[in-house]
């Protein structure tokens, strides 16, 4: 479905919703079963795979590639030029890369040219200049590793004691 208030250029399969006040370019690849929520904007070279929810807010630049069954919560920034001027014809695209399964907080910033990994899980509001390996929750300003992440269950490994207990935790970071 592709509202009829969002201007979608790119070919886009119908099992995808590309809500109202979108832009998508027409380049943009965008995958099976995708649901891109309001005001959102997908440049020419954005890769979006199958499964992956974009809530509202969130621009998708050339250089960055969203792999299957991604969380990318509302309001996250990314970004495709480490050192932006204006009018600047020599700057250097540096290609993000969010890997299969990841989960990203609302109001995080990504830093370009790094590579989230699979399964891995971003709290809310972080500040991502780093690479971020598999199966790994981080959080902070700048983010830092907090926990490993069961990923048969998506739960934190919590190290002993009532993971139960600290859930509610993991939640409001990542909500």
């Amino acid at each position: 479905m592709i509202h009829p208030l969002s201007d979608c250029q790119a070919k886009v399969p119908e099992s995808t919703n590309i809500w109202q006040y979108c832009v998508v370019l027409p380049k943009a690849q965008i995958g099976e079963n995708c649901n891109i929520c309001s005001h959102c904007y997908i440049e020419n070279g954005a890769v979006i795979g199958n499964n992956v929810t974009i809530k509202n807010g969130v621009q998708i630049w050339d250089g960055v590639v969203i792999e299957d069954n991604v969380q990318v919560g509302a309001n996250v920034s990314f970004t495709n030029d480490r050192y932006p001027r204006a009018k600047n014809q020599d700057w250097i695209l540096e290609k993000t890369i969010i890997k299969r399964g990841a989960s990203i907080g609302a109001g995080c910033s990504i830093l370009c040219g790094i590579t989230i990994g699979e399964n891995a899980m971003i709290g809310m509001g972080s500040v991502v200049t780093h690479h971020v390996p598999a199966g790994e929750l981080w959080h902070g300003n700048p983010a830092r590793f907090v926990r490993k992440i069961d990923t048969n269950t998506n739960k934190s490994t919590w190290g002993g004691g009532n993971s139960q207990a600290a859930e509610p935790l993991l939640h409001a970071m990542v909500a």
